[in-house]
């Protein structure tokens, strides 16, 4: 009980400081649930970080469930999300309830812009650790420039590849390709 306990409460802080999403998080997720206390590795947040991505619902949220799985099985998901989600529902709540009455103040619109800015930095930073993270060689560059251009040219490509397709391909491919490299240092040694 205590361990589920202490799921529900790491996550409650993260969920308290979650803004701009769940790439926004990953610093914070990556220094206290993996440096501070050691629940998973740099290369399993990362993992789960591309699962939450393609799995329907919130990036933060899906990797705090998958987290609380590892640690505790269904009860360990279910404090780990509950906990995330206890703050930022309150909020929205708050918000929700008075938003209609100040969202055209001046000192409103100025705050959400302010905000807007922060955020966009914050998912930059992540952006770049997930880059230096998950593409360490060439043949990992080449897959993303790839995808990054069947998704920035899809509008004026004959056929629109749609992002799960390209995902299962990258999936598909990263299997093939590791599989082959596996086979190629077996059969040098």
């Amino acid at each position: 009980m205590h361990e589920l306990m202490e799921l529900y409460m790491a996550f409650l802080r993260i969920g308290a400081v979650n803004f701009g999403g769940g790439y926004a998080m990953l610093p914070l997720l990556e220094r206290d649930l993996n440096e501070t206390r050691g629940w998973v590795t740099t290369s399993e947040l990362m993992d789960y970080f591309a699962i939450g991505q393609c799995t329907p619902g919130v990036i933060a949220l899906n990797v705090s469930t998958f987290i609380g799985h590892k640690r505790k099985g269904i009860p360990g998901a279910l404090c780990a999300t509950l906990g995330f989600l206890t703050v930022p529902i309150a909020i929205i709540l708050v918000i929700a309830a008075f938003l209609q009455n100040f969202a055209d103040l001046p000192v409103v619109r100025n705050a959400f812009a302010g905000i807007r800015v922060c955020v966009c930095v914050l998912i930059i930073q992540a952006v770049l650790r997930l880059w230096k993270k998950s593409v360490p060689d060439l043949t990992a560059l080449i897959l993303y420039l790839v995808i990054f251009a069947l998704t920035t040219f899809s509008s004026v490509l004959p056929v629109s590849v749609p992002a799960a397709v390209l995902v299962i391909c990258a999936g598909v491919f990263g299997v093939v390709w590791k599989s082959l490299y596996a086979q190629k240092e077996g059969s040098a040694s």
